[in-house]
Order: structure tokens, then sequence, then C-alpha cells
């Protein structure tokens, strides 16, 4: 029953949500979301978006600013969404304040050192209540193209 509220739930998320990149484009992962079979065993709860140290850093939608400041040696930016979900960024040097509104796609923060990336990463996360979702699942799913058949010129 859970698994289909949270099902639910992320497909009206996706529907309300503008799907707004976190990082300027194209997106490059250097890790996939991977959930932990259950709540407290090991997994990556989150994905890790490649980007240099001082990368700007965009809210995926409107929200208001959950937390800001650091978590165990790291800055971390949670920003509360209108449908109840909240997304993480982290390791980040936050340009906005707890309890601050902002809108899809306004900087948000600015991507420092200290990841556990091998190289410099932004993990960004997504979470409904304490359950972590996939976060690519807000961004918008590419449309389809088709090619005409027979031959293209310039292609041999």
């Amino acid at each position: 029953m859970t698994t289909l509220l949270l099902s639910l739930l992320l497909a009206l998320a996706q529907a309300a949500l503008p799907g707004v990149r976190p990082l300027p484009a194209p997106l490059s992962v250097a890790r996939w979301w991977d959930p932990p079979p259950t709540p407290y065993a090991a997994g990556h709860r989150g994905v890790d978006l490649s980007a240099p140290v001082g990368a700007e850093v965009r809210a995926v939608a409107a929200g208001r600013v959950h937390f800001g400041g650091p978590v165990a040696g790291r800055g971390v930016l949670s920003l509360a969404l209108p449908n109840g979900l909240r997304t993480t960024y982290e390791p980040v040097r936050p340009l906005v304040t707890e309890g601050e509104q902002v809108t899809a796609g306004q900087v948000v923060a600015v991507l420092t050192e200290g990841s556990h990336c091998p190289a410099p990463c932004l993990h960004w996360g997504l979470l409904a209540g304490e359950v972590y979702l996939n976060p690519l699942t807000l961004l918008p799913r590419p449309a389809p193209r088709l090619l005409p058949e027979g031959p293209h010129p310039g292609y041999g």
C-alpha cells in the first residue's frame, strides 16, 4: 500500500513540477540512484551529477528553503516543494536562507569541494516524508525523434 501511495505521489509530482535541471545541461550521472532494500541498509539514496566546483546549483521546482547549512562537515541545502516532496543538494554553499521562497530554476547554491565522488559532483536527493525516491524522475522525459527512411545526405 505504501509503495502504491508513493508511486501516486511521484506521478502527481511529475505532472505538477516544471522539471528544471539542478545543473546546466548536459547532465552527467557519476552514480545512479540505488535504493537500499530496507530503510537502514546500505544503498545510494540520490544521484551524483558530475560538475566542477563552483557550478551554479538551481532549484528544480518552486518551493521553500527547509534547511541550509553544514551537516557532518558538508554544506547541505534542502528545499520543501509544495507537493510535500523535498529535494536535497550537497556539498554546496547555500545562497538562500531557511524559510525563503525560491522559484524553479533559481540559482540557490554553489557546488563546493568535499563530495563523496572521486571527482567533484553534486549529490541530489528526493524525499517523500522519510522515504528516498529517484530525483531523476522529476525531470521531463526526452521526446523521441524519428528520422525519415532512406538515404541521408552526408551519411555513408
